[in-house]
C-alpha cells in the first residue's frame, strides 16, 4: 500500500508528464500548421517567416520532449486530432478566400493566441523546477512575440496582393 506522501509524488510526477506532453502536442500542431500555411502563401516574404516560425516549434517541440524524457516517461509523437482540423480548415479557407495571404495569417494569429493562452494556463496552475519554469516561460515570450509580429503583417498583407 502507498503512503500518502508515495501518492502525491506520483500525481505531481503524472501532472508534470501530462503538461509536458500537452504542450509537446500544441508544438507539433504549431509546426505543422506552419508548414502548411508556407505551402499556401503566394508571398516570399511570408513564406521565409512561416519556415522560421515552423523551424522554431520544432525547437520547441525538441526541449519539451527532452524534459520528458528527462522525467523517464515517452514523449508523444505527433500533434492532436484538432490539429489536423485546424490545418484542414486552413486549406479549405485559403481555397476559398480572396487575399489568401491574410486568411493564411488570420489563422496564424488564432493559433498563436491559443498557444499563448495554454502556456499561460499551465503555468498560472503549475509550480516547475527553474531551470523547466524558464524553458516554458522563454517559449511562451516567444510565441507571443510571434503573435505580435503576425499582427503587424496582417496589417501589411492586405497590400501584397495588388
Amino acid at each position: 500500500m502507498k503512503t500518502t506522501r508515495e501518492e502525491a509524488k506520483e500525481n505531481i510526477h503524472e501532472n508534470l508528464n501530462n503538461n509536458l506532453q500537452a504542450l509537446l502536442e500544441k508544438n507539433y500542431d504549431a509546426e505543422e500548421g506552419y508548414k502548411k500555411a508556407m505551402t499556401n502563401a503566394k508571398n516570399e516574404q511570408l513564406k521565409n517567416f512561416l519556415k522560421h516560425q515552423s523551424a522554431q516549434r520544432q525547437k520547441f517541440a525538441t526541449e519539451l520532449d527532452q524534459e520528458i524524457r528527462n522525467i523517464n516517461e515517452t514523449p508523444k509523437d505527433s500533434g492532436s486530432a484538432t490539429g489536423k482540423l485546424h490545418r484542414t480548415w486552413m486549406d479549405v479557407k485559403a481555397a476559398l478566400s480572396f487575399n489568401n495571404d491574410e486568411a493564411i495569417l488570420e489563422e496564424c494569429i488564432r493559433g498563436e493566441k491559443a498557444s499563448v493562452e495554454e502556456y499561460e494556463e499551465i503555468l498560472n496552475k503549475n509550480r516547475f523546477e527553474p531551470k523547466l519554469e524558464n524553458v516554458l516561460q522563454s517559449q511562451k515570450n516567444t510565441i507571443q512575440n510571434t503573435l505580435n509580429t503576425v499582427k503587424s503583417l496582417e496589417d501589411l498583407a492586405e497590400n501584397w496582393n495588388e
